[in-house]
């Protein structure tokens, strides 16, 4: 089973490293919105930083949308995720294997651009690394539970509006947690709870979302 979660896993690395434009659209789009957003509002440091973690997060949420329908869509077209659901491996863990590609190329990105943009709305070094731990722990659950959506709408007319309208309600949690680790820290309070609360978040997605995924996966092919 090893075996097949990294030969699906970098099988998908490669594919997207021959599509590289595709998965640099939703990184230059985290990029633009994020830079946007000082210039637009003034340079008022007190109101950057107010506003800092949550442009952030939401511009993270929106770019992570952009590459939902690339997690299947490809396979779906040709075949192969068709091979994937009769393969003698279990398919979640296979449907895991993609997921986990996706993070690789879309979530761990932003993560590591992030703190850069950070400076922008003069955020200091602490406010910084929460921002980064916070999107390291955020950003796989935003790439699991859109999974289940991207799954979901296999083959359907309009899938990207499908896929916004069925994930933004679950995402906002982790939009909130995960803005206000850095929030709880600007305003002098221990910023730990939300980081459990999103590291809590990420295994009971990693936990239940592929065996979702899987069975959504099943439903499409039928």
């Amino acid at each position: 089973m090893a075996a097949a979660f990294g030969a699906v896993f970098m099988r998908d690395i490669l594919q997207a490293w021959r599509r590289r434009s595709d998965w640099l659209n939703a990184l230059v789009f985290f990029v633009i919105v994020t830079s946007l957003f000082p210039l637009g509002v003034g340079a008022d440091p007190k109101l950057l930083k107010a506003m800092a973690p949550g442009v952030v997060w939401v511009a993270a949420l929106l770019a992570a949308m952009l590459s939902l329908p690339r997690v299947f869509g490809s396979d779906h077209a040709d075949g192969t995720l068709e091979q994937l659901a009769l393969a003698p491996q279990p398919l979640p863990l296979l449907v895991l294997a993609k997921v986990s590609a996706h993070w690789l190329l879309s979530g761990l990105p932003l993560a590591l651009v992030a703190p850069v943009l950070g400076l922008q709305f003069g955020l200091e070094g602490t406010a910084i690394a929460l921002l980064f731990v916070a999107l390291l722990l955020g950003t796989p659950c935003l790439s699991l539970i859109g999974a289940v959506a991207a799954a979901l709408t296999l083959g359907a007319r309009g899938a990207g509006v499908l896929v916004a309208l069925l994930v933004l309600p679950l995402y906002i949690p982790v939009l909130i947690f995960g803005a206000g680790a850095v929030e709880a820290w600007e305003a002098g309070t221990a910023p730990g709870a939300y980081l459990s609360l999103l590291a809590a978040g990420f295994l009971l997605a990693l936990a239940l979302t592929p065996w979702a995924t899987a069975a959504a996966v099943r439903v499409a092919l039928e």
